[in-house]
């Protein structure tokens, strides 16, 4: 009678439940990460990101970083085509770009900041060609994800925030 429990289709039956259950029932696989950002941000596991002046850093996920890509893709796009900038003024969002301007851009807060209320590069006054992103419309927690992909795309992506295509 034991025997009849233990065959060998019964048990890979169990198995292959029980494997599924693993990998279709996780949250954290059923959050697709974006192939752009295993390929060319090389991201596969969490990294932390300078999050402040201060030197305070702040993990991100594979799944963090294709959410922001999503999000820059559908909110930022327009004038931002691979990290450059269209309109004017023809600052791109290139690493040293973004260090370049007061305060510098070059970590998630001061992103941030600058995505909630923009204004011009020396900050001397608002600016109207970025639009402002409030938290109606994108929660925090959606805008840290878009500046950790601007970010990681600054520092990794070959060719982000060129000033000629």
């Amino acid at each position: 009678m034991l025997h009849r429990w233990f065959s060998v289709p019964r048990l890979w039956a169990i198995l292959a439940i029980f494997l599924g259950s693993m990998l279709f029932g996780s949250p954290a696989l059923a959050e697709k990460i974006d192939p752009y950002v295993i390929q060319y941000l090389r991201v596969t596991q969490p990294i932390a990101l300078e999050y402040d002046s201060g030197g305070q850093t702040r993990e991100f996920s594979p799944q963090d970083l294709s959410s922001g890509k999503q999000l820059f893709k559908t909110n930022c796009l327009t004038c931002h085509v691979g990290g450059s900038t269209l309109p004017n003024p023809p600052i791109s969002l290139s690493l040293k770009a973004l260090k370049g301007a007061t305060p510098p851009r070059d970590n998630i807060t001061n992103l941030v900041a600058y995505m909630r209320h923009p204004v011009n590069y020396d900050s001397s006054a608002e600016t109207y060609w970025c639009r402002e992103v409030p938290e109606t419309w994108l929660s925090q927690q959606q805008v840290e994800n878009i500046a950790a992909f601007i970010l990681t795309a600054a520092q990794k992506a070959p060719g982000w925030g060129t000033e000629e295509f």
